[in-house]
């Protein structure tokens, strides 16, 4: 299977916005058919795929919850159905919730738990069951894990479980000719990111990373693409993007 070119398909959760949106353009501009995933958000998802047509790429929007295995499993039939396969699965999916450990809300711990762990685990068990041979799977999870910033503990836990998802399903592939690598950001300007943040935290940020800027949904989207396509040699890797900060 070529690792370039228009014979190749994309499924990219949580594509309708953000890291996502910035993914599934980008793997368009390869030459990648993509399938749009959106959680609740049609509209904005038709607007990611209208963005890739125009420039005259292929794509089509699917839906579903992440953390529910038939929805997945649908999102992975669509899929196949509109472009005859999937060859790249990029997790970005995914939801912070804030705050010190000792008097974090379970509740929310639950429910970030479900979109960023079982979520990742569901899409990666179906991807493990279809991703075609050349294929990539491509998690998403975060510098911080690095960085230990407070109030980051109950997602930053959620995203190195996310971490040794990628590593154990790299070696369970073995012979399939499938990369498993995460990608993970630095502080990134997305919504998900600036949302309930200073101006004074926001521009704190920006200066503590060596080329002192906040990353750009642009930037993680060059690395997955990278890890998409060329990068066959790279397996069972967390890639941090993050412009030298961690």
């Amino acid at each position: 299977m070529s690792t370039t070119g228009t014979d190749r398909a994309a499924l990219v959760t949580g594509g309708s916005g953000g890291i996502g949106r910035a993914v599934a353009e980008r793997l368009a501009a390869d030459g990648i058919a993509v399938a749009v995933h959106y959680a609740g958000n049609r509209e904005r998802a038709d607007a990611v795929v209208a963005a890739i047509t125009e420039a005259g790429g292929r794509a089509i929007a699917v839906t579903g919850d992440v953390a529910d295995e038939h929805a997945v499993a649908t999102a992975f039939d669509e899929t196949e159905a509109a472009f005859g396969g999937v060859d790249v699965v990029v997790n970005t999916a995914g939801i912070m919730v804030l705050g010190p450990i000792a008097d974090f809300d379970l509740d929310a711990l639950d429910r970030m738990h479900r979109t960023n762990i079982r979520g990742t685990f569901v899409v990666s068990q179906q991807a493990a069951r279809r991703v075609r041979a050349g294929g990539a799977i491509i998690n998403v999870s975060t510098s911080v894990s690095r960085l230990r910033f407070p109030g980051y503990g109950p997602y930053v836990a959620s995203k190195r479980a996310v971490e040794g998802i990628t590593l154990i399903l790299a070696r369970e592939l073995r012979g399939r000719d499938i990369t498993v690598n995460t990608v993970a950001p630095g502080p990134t300007a997305t919504p998900l990111f600036l949302e309930g943040k200073s101006e004074a935290e926001i521009d704190a940020l920006a200066k503590a990373a060596p080329l002192e800027r906040l990353g750009r949904p642009e930037d993680i989207a060059e690395s997955v693409a990278f890890l998409a396509g060329p990068a066959r040699w790279v397996n069972g890797q967390t890639l941090y993007t993050n412009g030298g900060l961690a």
